[in-house]
């Protein structure tokens, strides 16, 4: 890690989830803490909390693969390092000012094949039905190869920060490895007798507006298969807490939480108890270790499918990761969203839970919806706004400025009216005649440029080719949401000059847009466009369209093409184009 730091800790207040953070770094520290046998893990639990109850901070790790050290029965892959790592500090040190190199590039691979994914799905249900199991968190493993050395493990946290910020964050340094977690579920917080848990279990997309969002929050509260997998859980960890609890004092003071990250909602619920006097750290662990939400229920059985069917250990993914306070408090988070760097190796585990109700579809783009704050960290990127000034005159400047602004408020861009202003106006007074496209840009600590690029009349038709395979990128938020990060369009270019652009479908065979603007089809004698929610950019000259009553929505799929009876090409930038597929 960059300069004398080995650790930071920048965790919500469990019990006051807006109220002020715990962020402390870490030096090097005067102890080390290892458990690399099942039988070596106690003494370490117990020596981390006897550190911390002479007033040292202790921050370490628990590997998923430590389970079997408190039950024998849940069975595990081979540990791919230490099963615990605990590191001693006597003092904290002050958060450290944001560093000035760039992360690592990361160019993630797939975790697994669809039809590799759908396969494990079936044979989970296909359990599940037969009685041994009611959920199985699934989960695999993706891969990347570091640009760059350890040294930017500091550089990449931060930009992991950015991509999923709050929750219960991370990073430590072991030397042989740097984990960097940015989770946003509690695994437990005890302090004075008190023990939170609070799981985390149902997924739901982000909305493409306002009032999309609003309703994805209320589908998944009133979604009888994301609160019964829920339940679940909170029953298990109600009978994992009751086996360190005073009588009766096990409850669910919160059943049901909707959560909003960056990517997805998330549910939530609280499982709290008071433990009994002579409970340890140790003790804790081994009544909740592994975390429900992360194994599924009963918790045996769950674990004995994830071992059959994932490949490997999963390592510090879905263990634990926490601090230890002077005196003894301790919060851990439950490792999900965290990035492991080894040598020139990045990894990241990505998984749901599998029930009777899970559809593969849903399933495999919720991991896509949830590895979003990968796609966010591991490449730097600009919103982008594309506009026509003609003859001195910004084309639909509001509807691209308040587009703009929506991004900035998606990806936490700060927003300065003023100064995009003030860009414009300098840009419009330097190319008072002619048409122009202009490109402007919003970097991610809120700095705007533009620039002016001579442009031709639009053609009065041209020729479009329907891709020849589905756009996996189809409902990623680098889809909704106009940046610099193109790769997924670009491998669409066409490669002949003739053709003007390529006509895009998703997984489901539904039409979506164009790599540089939306489409209209008319069909039936109407001029239809698909709904964002197929997964394409609210573009402003669709909307503009939409509003017109020129437009309207309509789902259209790729084996209904032969009823539509004339193809156009929407953009702000272009205007209505007459189009041909070719």
């Amino acid at each position: 890690m960059t300069g004398k730091l080995s650790a930071l800790i920048d965790f919500a207040d469990p019990q006051q989830p807006a109220g002020p953070r715990l962020r402390q770094a870490f030096g090097a520290p005067r102890e080390v803490l290892v458990a690399r046998r099942p039988e070596e893990l106690r003494a370490v639990l117990d020596a981390a909390q006897a550190a911390a109850r002479q007033g040292a901070w202790c921050v370490g790790y628990l590997r998923y693969e430590a389970a079997p050290a408190f039950d024998a029965a849940l069975p595990v892959h081979s540990a791919d390092g230490p099963l615990a790592w605990f590191a001693v500090h006597d003092t904290a040190l002050a958060w450290p000012d944001p560093v000035q190199e760039a992360s690592p590039l990361l160019q993630w691979q797939e975790a697994m094949t669809r039809p590799a994914f759908e396969a494990a799905l079936a044979q989970l249900q296909r359990a599940i039905a037969d009685g041994e199991y009611y959920q199985v968190n699934f989960t695999a493993q993706m891969r990347a190869a570091l640009d760059g050395d350890a040294g930017s493990a500091l550089a990449l946290f931060q930009a992991l920060q950015r991509a999923q910020p709050g929750g219960y964050a991370a990073l430590m340094d072991t030397g042989d490895e740097q984990l960097l977690s940015v989770s946003p579920e509690l695994f437990f917080d005890w302090r004075e007798g008190r023990l939170l848990t609070r799981p985390m279990k149902g997924t739901a997309p982000r909305g493409v507006n306002p009032k999309d969002d609003a309703a994805q929050a209320e589908a998944l509260r009133s979604s009888a298969k994301e609160r019964a997998e829920n339940v679940m859980i909170v029953d298990l960890l109600r009978n994992d807490l009751s086996r360190i609890a005073e009588p009766f004092s096990v409850r669910v003071p919160r059943l049901f939480h909707t959560e909003a990250l960056p990517a997805v909602w998330q549910m939530t619920s609280d499982v709290e108890a008071r433990t009994r006097p002579d409970c340890s750290l140790a003790d804790v662990f081994a009544a909740l270790f592994p975390c429900g939400s992360i194994t599924g229920a009963p918790k045996v059985r769950a674990m004995r499918a994830i071992h059959a069917l994932e490949a490997g250990p999963r390592g510090v993914y879905c263990g634990a990761m926490g601090v230890l306070r002077p005196g003894g408090a301790a919060t851990f988070n439950v490792p999900i969203r965290t990035v492991s760097l080894r040598g020139q190796e990045a990894r990241c585990g990505i998984g749901s839970g599998i029930t009777s109700g899970s559809v593969a579809q849903a399933e495999w783009q919720e991991w896509r919806h949830k590895r979003a704050f990968l796609e966010r960290a591991s490449m730097p990127f600009d919103i982008l706004e594309t506009l026509a000034l003609d003859a001195g005159q910004l084309r639909h400047l509001d509807a691209h400025l308040a587009r703009m602004a929506a991004s900035a408020a998606h990806f936490g861009h700060p927003w300065d009216a003023a100064q995009v202003d003030a860009c414009l106006r300098d840009l419009v007074q330097a190319h008072p005649q002619g048409l122009w496209r202009v490109r402007l840009l919003l970097a991610a600590g809120g700095t705007f440029s533009a620039q002016a690029y001579g442009m031709e009349p639009s053609p009065p038709r041209v020729r479009l080719q329907l891709a020849e395979r589905p756009l996996d990128a189809a409902y990623s938020e680098f889809v909704r949401f106009k940046t610099t990060r193109r790769a997924h369009y670009d491998a669409f270019t066409p490669a002949s000059p003739e053709v003007f652009d390529c006509v895009l479908w998703n997984e489901l065979g539904e039409i979506t847009e164009c790599t540089r603007g939306n489409i209209a089809m008319r069909m039936d004698g109407r001029w239809v466009t698909p709904p964002l929610a197929c997964g394409l950019l609210p573009g402003v000259g669709r909307a503009l369209a939409l509003r017109e009553g020129r437009l309207s929505e309509a789902v259209v799929r790729v084996d209904e093409l032969a009823r539509v009876e004339a193809w156009a090409f929407v953009n702000s930038l272009r205007g209505w184009i007459d189009a041909t597929l070719a």
